[in-house]
């Protein structure tokens, strides 16, 4: 797999708003086009295990979203997740992309789901389909870890402020059923360092209520989706696992979902090969490839 300094030197930047996005694109420009949404608090280096295989069937652009990775983490910024839903299209639209597949995780998912809304009203994006892994797709099933709760509270930045590596490593450990590896987790506390990443996190936390304020628009776009949609689930997950998926399957109407027994949060990491085969089927059902 991509190491984070091969996987940065690989990628390039483009401009937000004044700000600056560091994006990766792979691929033949033939083939159809994967956009891959990464979670929190983690950045598109989430997708390294994944992409030698899809890179053989797709044309892959990936990102770190605004206050993620790579990319800037602006202070004093309003975090939202439309706004990273507007960033996407403003990627797509600089790689000319007219059509376009979705692959998203945890936070991502919620970023895919804005997406999906948009697709539903004029002028929006044209989706083909959509990827789902864990995530919090809807906030009465979402069971977030302790040091989200309290990162969401009025204390959130001396919480943020007082994050360990130990800490950090932890809480990997409580939602990964499959132990990532531990210069994997360094990573992630690299990443979230760079450019202050500590100190924005309490201002992006705010999509937990971002999800209950707008509930109805994202549910709805799963229970009538432009497109078909697939959600794979790690059922060994503590914050949205069996619970969510048992949710999903009362909401949506004749859902498609894959079940992975024994992992957790991160199924593109702990069961990589498992994902990519329940991944391809989906699409080649939908003759996508």
């Amino acid at each position: 797999m991509f190491s984070l300094q091969e996987w940065q030197s690989q990628g390039q930047v483009f401009h937000f708003e004044g700000h600056e996005i560091f994006y990766r694109t792979d691929g033949d420009k033939d083939k159809p086009v994967l956009l891959l949404i990464h979670g929190f608090p983690s950045s598109s280096w989430d997708w390294r295990a994944l992409w030698p295989e899809l890179v053989q069937h797709f044309r892959l652009i990936s990102l770190d979203l605004l206050g993620f990775g790579f990319s800037d983490k602006p202070k004093h910024y309003v975090y939202s997740l439309k706004v990273q839903a507007r960033l996407c299209i403003r990627l797509l639209e600089k790689e000319r992309v007219r059509r376009v597949n979705l692959l998203a995780h945890d936070y991502g998912d919620t970023v895919a789901q804005e997406l999906l809304s948009l697709a539903r009203e004029p002028g929006g994006p044209t989706i083909d389909s959509a990827m789902l892994f864990n995530g919090g797709l809807f906030p009465e099933t979402h069971q977030p870890l302790l040091i989200q709760k309290m990162l969401l509270s009025p204390f959130g930045g001396l919480v943020a402020r007082l994050i360990s590596y130990a800490s950090f490593e932890r809480n990997f450990d409580r939602i990964c059923a499959v132990p990532l590896k531990r210069e994997d987790i360094r990573g992630y506390w690299q990443l979230l360092q760079t450019k202050g990443g500590k100190r924005v996190v309490p201002r992006i936390i705010q999509y937990m209520k971002e999800r209950e304020l707008f509930r109805t628009r994202w549910v709805g776009a799963l229970q009538h989706p432009p497109c078909p949609v697939r959600l794979i689930n790690g059922i060994a997950d503590p914050i949205s696992g069996k619970n969510m998926l048992n949710r999903y399957r009362e909401l949506v109407v004749q859902p498609d979902v894959v079940e992975l027994a024994d992992v957790g949060h991160y199924p593109h990491l702990e069961a990589p090969q498992l994902t990519l085969e329940a991944a391809l089927a989906f699409w080649r059902a939908h003759h996508i490839l």
